[in-house]
Formats: structure tokens, C-alpha cells, sequence
């Protein structure tokens, strides 16, 4: 009995030292072919399209290298297929290494694919592989993805992983880019309240925008950049809703949807506003949002009216007809009225084109308005998407100043004449 025990037990630890021997499936880092981002477009036969792989080489720029390789930092390929999930085995044709999916952070889709009623059913593969992150960014270009990626030809940023994770961050930061990705994609869709924004882009640039009337108010590919350039441009956002691109928004439109959603948080940003005292200049300023949003709700004759108040922080960072406002009270309550009412003058503008143009809000504010119901039942009766455009929506701004700095003395035109 006693041997028997004994046997049982070193069985046991035969069990336990196998158990934990998980190296029989391992692979090494330079036999899989790492996918950085998917390219999706159309195809003339219905039901296919077209796949473009951009695949990272992970010897270049490693430690182990050293930088010293000859080879390419990235590879691309483009086949036709039935989906971008089973499209892998047939990259292998051509490619050597096992295809992954592990290191996706982006999905390009042309703006032509991306206005189909069928990409809904396109994009609906990425939530049925568990390679593909949820967090993985949803990018729209103005011509074919197989173009955009092999146009962009970044200076800087030689590894395309880390070009995208630098450009699509700082864009966040400043607010010329939607702050979202597939799980908010799906979520919008599938709630059916709100419009999805999709990161804009292009890599074709129209020389004749070269001037802009303001510093934010354009769309990728609108304003030409001097000097050596990396075509591809990430500024404005692709209007989505039921899964369907149905238009876009500027940079400014984009910036002005995040300042009314709670949900996106919004680091501090530069812009210029017109200046009160002379018509011939604008004020730069930095704004930052220290606060959520605030919104009320109430219905009068069955038509909803919400009043949201916007919190901002500014700092003025320019003083071009030379006020001094550190020094002029009278001035500082000016500027602060010109600045309240050209900020809610812009807000309800673009609440008003959303009503009008796309039938939908941009900003999330479905999210508020469903605690003022009793349960989930009456905000589904109420039907958000169909109410809003008749909603009435009040926009007020409470503006809180910073420092203005040191201001800079200027003498009067008849001492320079002197």
C-alpha cells in the first residue's frame, strides 16, 4: 500500500512538471509576420475586397540589430478576398511567415468602401477574431487604402507602429481627431442614439488650399505644407451613422464636438478667435476644459429641450492691438463677452448643422439624457436619433482666465515716426 502511494505521488509530480512545460507551441519573434495596419477598399466583384497588409519588420531598429539591417522597415501586400479574416492564408501564398494580428493598432478604409450599406458587414469581422483589439483605431481616407499606405512615407518615424501610435496620440491631444476606436464604433452602432466619428485622413494634398482662414477650420488633404513633406495628413472626422459614412467634419467641427462630449477627454489646445478691439488681427489662445459639462433636460409640448453648459479655461497668448489686459479690468470683462459669444455662437452653429445635415448628434448626448428616464424601455420609446433633430439645444459657456502673462509695451506711432 505503501508503494502504491508512493507511485501515485510521483505520477502526481510527473503531472504537474509536464503540465507546466508550454514551449511545445512556441514560435519565434522573426517567424510570424507582424500586421501593423489592414487596408480595406472595394472590388468590382460584389461580395470581395480588397486587402492590404502593411506588415513591420521586427529586426529593424531592435536591439538585436542594432539598426545595422539593410532590410525595409515594413512590407506590404494587396490580394482580393472574401474578408479580412480568412484573407491570412491566402497572404501566405506569398508571404513566408505566419500572419498575426497580435500587434494591429489600425484599420484603413477608403471613404468609397467606407459609404457602402455593405461595410457594416465588412467591418463586423473584426469583432469575430480575438487577435483584433477593440482599442484598435478606425481610420478613413479620402482615396484607396491601398494608396494611403503606400504613399505615406514618414521622415521621423521610420517604424510604422510608431507612427501611428505619435500621430494619431498628439491628434487626439489637440482635438483634431476623434478620440475613439472599434469598441466605440460598435457601441454606437448598436445603441442606434448617437453618430460615430471616424479619424479622417489623406495623403493628397490640394496646393491651391494652401491658405486656410483659420488654423483648424479644414480637412485632411485641404492645405499644403512647405518644404519636404510626409503627405499624409490626419485633420477633421468621417460622420457615421447606423455603420454608414454619411459626410465628414472639419478639424474646427471636430474640436467643437469634443468641447460639448463628456465622454472624450480633451487635453488643452491652441486656437485664435477674432480680436474685440481690431478687426485686423486674431487672439491665440490655449483652452482647456477643467471641468465635465453639465446638462438639463426637460420636455414642453413634447418636444425635448436640453441646456448643456461648457466649463473652459483660457489662457490668451497674444495681445496684437497691444491692450494690456493685465492692467485693464474694463478690457478683460470685454474680451471675456466677445469670447463667451463667439464660443456659444459656434457651439449652437454646429448643433444646429448636425440637426439639420445628419440627423444625429456627434457628441454623446444620449448618454445624459437616459437618466432622465425611469428605465431602459422609456429611452428606446422616446427614440433619441428621431428626436433630436427637434430638439431645442442651449449652449452657455463659462469662461475662467489665466494669467496673461507679461504684456509687451508698445510705443505710439508718432514716437517710431520720430
Amino acid at each position: 500500500m505503501k508503494q502504491f502511494k508512493n507511485l501515485v505521488k510521483v505520477f502526481g509530480m510527473i503531472c504537474i512538471v509536464l503540465s507546466t512545460a508550454g514551449c511545445w507551441d512556441k514560435k519565434e519573434l522573426d517567424m510570424k509576420a507582424y500586421v501593423i495596419g489592414i487596408g480595406l477598399d472595394t472590388h468590382e466583384k460584389e461580395g470581395k475586397i480588397k486587402v492590404t497588409y502593411l506588415i513591420a519588420n521586427p529586426e529593424v531598429g531592435s536591439q538585436q540589430t542594432g539598426g545595422g539591417t539593410n532590410e525595409p522597415p515594413e512590407e506590404t501586400v494587396t490580394l482580393v478576398a472574401d474578408d479580412f479574416i480568412s484573407s491570412r492564408n491566402t497572404a501566405n501564398t506569398v508571404i513566408s511567415k505566419e500572419i498575426s494580428y497580435d500587434l494591429l493598432s489600425v484599420i484603413i478604409v477608403s471613404e468609397e468602401l467606407a459609404r457602402k450599406p455593405d461595410f457594416i458587414r465588412v467591418i463586423y469581422s473584426a469583432a469575430k477574431d480575438r487577435e483584433i483589439k477593440r482599442s484598435t483605431v478606425l481610420i478613413i481616407t479620402k482615396e484607396s487604402a491601398e494608396k494611403f499606405i503606400a504613399n505615406n512615407n514618414p521622415t521621423l518615424e521610420t517604424r510604422p507602429h510608431k507612427f501611428f501610435e505619435v500621430k494619431i496620440g498628439r491628434g487626439r491631444e489637440t482635438g483634431m481627431i476623434p478620440d475613439t476606436d472599434l469598441n466605440d464604433f460598435f457601441q454606437v452602432t448598436e445603441s442606434d442614439s448617437d453618430l460615430f466619428l471616424g479619424i479622417y485622413a489623406t495623403t493628397e494634398t490640394e496646393k491651391s488650399h494652401y491658405e486656410s482662414t483659420s488654423d483648424d477650420d479644414f480637412m485632411a488633404g485641404d492645405i499644403y505644407f512647405g518644404g519636404k513633406e510626409n503627405a499624409a495628413q490626419f485633420i477633421g472626422s468621417a460622420v457615421f451613422k447606423e455603420g454608414k459614412m454619411i459626410g465628414k467634419i472639419t478639424g474646427e467641427e471636430t474640436r467643437i464636438s469634443s468641447l460639448l462630449d463628456n465622454t472624450w477627454k480633451l487635453e488643452d489646445f491652441k486656437t485664435t478667435f477674432k480680436d474685440p478691439f481690431d478687426d485686423r488681427y486674431r487672439l491665440s489662445a490655449r483652452l482647456a476644459k477643467p471641468r465635465r459639462n453639465t446638462y438639463h433636460f426637460k420636455e414642453q409640448s413634447g418636444r425635448p429641450i436640453i441646456d448643456i453648459r461648457v466649463p473652459m479655461y483660457i489662457e490668451v497668448l497674444s495681445d496684437p492691438s497691444m491692450v494690456n489686459y493685465a492692467k485693464n479690468e474694463e478690457k478683460i470683462a470685454e474680451l471675456k463677452k466677445s469670447l463667451k459669444k463667439t464660443m456659444e455662437e459656434h457651439l449652437s452653429q454646429y448643433i444646429k448643422y448636425t440637426q439639420e445635415e445628419f440627423k444625429g448628434d456627434t457628441f454623446h448626448l444620449s448618454i445624459p439624457i437616459r437618466k432622465e428616464f425611469a428605465n431602459l424601455k422609456e429611452f428606446r420609446d422616446f427614440d433619441w436619433m428621431k428626436s433630436y433633430p427637434n430638439a431645442k439645444v442651449n449652449v452657455s459657456v463659462d469662461i475662467r482666465f489665466g494669467e496673461f502673462g507679461r504684456q509687451t509695451k508698445m510705443p505710439k506711432l508718432e514716437e517710431v515716426r520720430d
